[in-house]
């Protein structure tokens, strides 16, 4: 019976992977800027028709699309600014994405996570030691690869999962994790209007400018704080 339920598990991730794939390529053009450029008057008749119903419907697909990684998170970061205005649209979009990673990260959990945390903990040499360091320093390693920029969403929702993070501390530092990039591209998408009326396209690098950037890196820097504390005191005993 556990047998059964473990090779049940394995397969799940797989599964998902495979939805994903079929959903990405029948979706492609529909989860685009182009797309939402040219549908961008109808759903914002929508939103003022139906302001409780496009909600939720913004969040479950906002959802779909992170617990399935599909390639369209960050149009749909920006379609919750451009609905919704920054606020309430970054609190839509940091519940959907909390919510979506979180699915997948169970699911990736429940299907390798706990094979091959445990395979690792039995382990020795280097890949075991690399996972002692990261569970001594779990919270400080999470806030960082939801921090910084360069490191894909989707990976941050896996790694934890593949290294046996606890579900509440993955929940918790994705969810204060991403606000910073969260708040920056809502507010790219709550100007989406005039960038559509100039014929134009939104400008995504704004997250490597200095004045953004140098913030976020300094967050980062704040929560390796301890991590550098727990070497020292090593290093000194």
């Amino acid at each position: 019976m556990a047998r059964a339920r473990s090779k049940q598990h394995l397969w799940l991730p797989l599964a998902l992977f495979a939805v994903g794939l079929a959903l990405a390529v029948a979706l492609r053009d529909h989860l685009s800027f182009d797309a939402l450029a040219e549908n961008r008057a109808m759903l914002i008749d929508y939103t003022d028709s139906h302001r409780v119903l496009s909600v939720l419907v913004f969040v479950l697909c906002y959802t779909v699309i992170v617990s399935l990684s599909l390639p369209g998170a960050t149009v749909a970061t920006l379609t919750g600014g451009f609905l919704f205005g920054v606020l309430p649209g970054v609190l839509y979009n940091i519940f959907a994405a909390t919510l979506g990673a979180s699915l997948l990260f169970l699911a990736a959990r429940w299907g390798l996570g706990e094979w091959l945390s445990s395979k690792i903990d039995a382990s020795e040499g280097r890949v075991h030691r690399i996972k002692k360091g990261l569970d001594e320093n779990q919270w400080s390693m999470l806030f960082l690869i939801r921090l910084l920029p360069v490191v894909p969403f989707f990976v941050a929702n896996l790694l934890p999962a593949l290294l046996g993070v606890p579900l509440f501390r993955f929940v918790v530092s994705t969810a204060l994790g991403i606000v910073p990039g969260a708040l920056i591209y809502t507010s790219v998408g709550a100007g989406l209007g005039s960038v559509f009326e100039n014929g134009e396209m939104p400008d995504l690098s704004v997250i490597f400018e200095p004045h953004i950037l140098l913030p976020i890196l300094a967050l980062c820097i704040l929560v390796l704080i301890p991590v550098v504390r727990k070497m020292r005191r090593k290093a000194s005993t």
